[in-house]
């Protein structure tokens, strides 16, 4: 890529053509559970803008520039009171809407805070999760997604930070030749890190999907486009004629759908704080039983820190690199958590990865792909257009998820077959979700 390129899919502030598309879509902005507690506001920055987000005494969500519109004193301190939040500093008042609803210090039948609005922005909750829509006129509808139909007690929502740009760590999750090395362990024992997921037997195979990704290096890749963005199919032929079969899903602008379990699912967002940082937002679908959100926020915090959600392996600790582990155990050297290796990769690319050095392989298809369809829509965008997803309910309705698998397939087999049956059959376990969508 030249600089110039880079720059343009990677640069999202306003003024900006890639801010302008990300402000087209909802954006997750935090989690449900940072507004739980005594106090329910907090400062949020996402694409360079710096906002306060709260709950009003009647359980309404407000999103407001940070910025008090009297004299620019800090609204994420405001006091959460008479049906909105009040600016500490001469106790103006604004309610969710940015209406200016109260200026105490003003005499007795002043009009002025008619004259006066906040910026808001329009919040909604989904999947576990505040998502904010930053864009101009109408926000578009949510796809039909498992993680979106899902009930609230079936999705399980987390986040990360990663101080690096939020395209280099969006790409790491659609580059499945990766996870034969980075994600390679040799000891097939069960783990209770992160990751142990990896340690699971096929219900159609013996062999663990360690000893699949550390033996089995060379996947065929192909990218076929999907009414969300792309599908990725990585096939791994092993022996006695079986194909290892994994289906993942780019979801338009700054998502991916991947397999976890063969019941639970990870739809995963990569949403700029600013240009060389980001937070990573996953919402995790069970298609079985509910899940169990206290001990997976339990087990979570234990390698992440709040109030801000920052890993504890990082630049600062060399992500807790071990040679003798190294040597012995993982490739990485830095422990069993899968989280903590893509971390180190993407972070180790620099704050905004210089794309004019890189050198890409047949395995990076699904990052020419992303890269591709994503400087077509920013040109649909200068020409006026509407970009992939941004919906009309209407329009929402027909797009539909469009199916996620990791399994092994029996020699023969129909793989397409194989791989919608398999989705399939989970889909059927969960009552609340849709047929897959087959539009290609």
């Amino acid at each position: 890529m030249t600089p110039e390129q880079n720059d343009l899919v990677t640069l999202s502030g306003r003024d900006r053509p890639l801010g302008a598309l990300l402000r087209r879509y909802w954006q997750p902005i935090a989690l449900l559970e940072e507004l739980e507690g005594p106090r329910p506001a907090k400062a949020v920055k996402v694409l360079g803008q710096d906002m306060v987000l709260f709950r009003d005494q009647e359980g309404r969500l407000g999103l407001l520039d940070r910025d008090c519109p009297h004299r620019g004193a800090d609204l994420a301190f405001g006091r959460l009171e008479d049906g909105g939040l009040r600016c500490l500093f001469h106790g103006w008042l604004f309610d969710v809407d940015g209406n200016c609803i109260q200026t105490p210090g003003e005499p007795a039948g002043s009009k002025l805070c008619t004259r006066v609005r906040q910026r808001a922005y329009p919040v909604i909750e989904q999947a576990g999760m505040i998502f904010g829509f930053l864009g101009e006129g109408e926000p578009p509808a949510f796809p039909g997604l498992d993680c979106f139909a899902a009930p609230g007690s079936h999705v399980f929502a987390f986040k990360g930070y990663l101080d690096c740009n939020w395209l280099q760590a969006l790409e790491v999750g659609i580059d499945p030749a990766h996870a034969s090395f980075l994600h390679r362990f040799f000891e097939d024992e069960e783990a209770d890190a992160y990751g142990k997921q990896f340690r699971a037997r096929s219900a159609d195979s013996d062999m663990t999907m360690i000893q699949v990704l550390r033996e089995f290096e060379n996947p065929d890749i192909t990218i076929s486009p999907t009414d969300i963005g792309f599908r990725l199919t990585a096939l791994r032929p092993l022996p006695e004629g079986q194909t290892h079969v994994r289906i993942t899903n780019l979801f338009f602008p700054q998502a991916f759908v991947i397999p976890l379990s063969e019941t639970m699912t990870i739809t995963q967002w990569h949403v700029p704080i600013d240009d060389t940082s980001c937070y990573w937002y996953a919402a995790f679908t069970s298609f079985t039983d509910a899940v169990d959100k206290e001990e997976m926020r339990r087990q979570r915090l234990t390698l992440y820190e709040l109030p801000d959600y920052k890993p504890r392996l990082s630049r600062a600790n060399d992500y807790g690199y071990d040679v003798v582990e190294q040597k012995s155990r993982t490739y990485t050297g830095m422990g069993e958590d899968i989280n903590v290796h893509d971390q180190w990769a993407v972070e180790s690319m620099g704050r905004i990865q210089d794309r004019t050095r890189e050198h890409l392989g047949t395995t990076d298809k699904g990052i020419v792909a992303y890269r591709t369809m994503l400087l077509r829509q920013l040109r649909k965008m200068e020409n006026g257009e509407r970009p992939l997803l941004d919906l009309t309910a209407e329009e929402a309705l027909a797009v539909a998820d469009p199916g996620t698998v990791d399994g092994v397939a029996p020699a023969g087999a129909d793989l397409e077959a194989y791989w919608r049956a398999v989705d399939a059959r989970r889909r059927g376990a969960a009552p609340w979700a849709a047929p897959a969508n087959a539009a290609e």
